[in-house]
């Protein structure tokens, strides 16, 4: 996953500036096996990222001060505290090196994370791609609903709860479903922007499919893209289709 992605889905711009260097730190020590940061090179990482660079001396009291760093062997360096580190990546747990492989710019989602699940899963991922990149955008979110649903429902099929969604009608409507999902915390560990942003994909799809006078358009897909491939590889992961 590239930098800026991860900052994105991590939601870096509400974070304060001890908590962006500390997102900042936490990837290059996962992607680049980095541990120890000197002052100056934080201030020039921040910058290169869209952040203000700070005054090196007031982030260096910051980092001394801050529980969310301690020093380093490495004379005037910082690294995560080990109890940062572990929050992170269990906050995080879709970074990790094989993720630069998943990861591409230009499509909604990748075909390696999708490539021999299931049939009807692969046609629905390539119909959510193509409908992207020909500016069907109304097709696309109503396709991204629908894949989310799925995928839902193949987890309750794995973990043999498939009844905690049906009634007498048969299942559920999805947004039951993922109140209950989340409130009972049927997937464990489940990232918070995905618990955040599973009702997000469901509103946009039923925006676009039932809303007279509405139409999507690329801002509206592209805003979510990322949290939207987030949770299909959760949802895959969970349902066991991929492991």
């Amino acid at each position: 996953m590239k930098l800026n992605d991860f900052l994105v889905l991590a939601g870096a711009n509400q974070k304060s500036e001890i908590e962006k260097v500390s997102l900042l730190c936490f990837y290059r020590t996962v992607i680049e096996d980095k541990e120890e940061f000197e002052v100056t090179e934080i201030c020039n990482l921040l910058n290169s990222v869209g952040f203000a660079k700070p005054n090196p001396s007031r982030l260096r009291q910051k980092l001394i001060e801050s529980k969310l760093f301690v020093k380093s062997s490495l004379l005037g360096s910082h690294k995560l505290h080990s109890k940062e580190l572990e929050r992170l990546k269990k906050e995080h747990p879709h970074l990790s090196k094989k993720s630069e492989d998943i990861i591409s710019s230009d499509i909604i989602l990748p075909e390696i994370l999708y490539s021999g699940t299931r049939g009807y899963i692969e046609k629905i991922a390539k119909q959510i791609n193509a409908s992207y990149e020909n500016n069907i955008f109304d097709g696309c979110a109503v396709l991204m609903r629908r894949l989310i649903e799925i995928l839902i429902i193949h987890v309750y099929e794995n973990l043999g709860r498939i009844n905690e969604i049906k009634d007498s009608n048969g299942y559920k409507n999805l947004s039951s479903i993922i109140n209950y999902t989340i409130s009972n915390h049927v997937v464990k560990n489940m990232s918070k922007i995905t618990e955040e942003t599973l009702d997000e994909f469901r509103e946009l799809g039923n925006f676009s499919a039932h809303q007279i006078k509405y139409n999507a358009k690329r801002g509206d897909i592209e805003r979510v893209r990322l949290k939207f491939r987030l949770a299909v590889e959760e949802l895959l992961y969970a349902s066991n289709i991929i492991s």
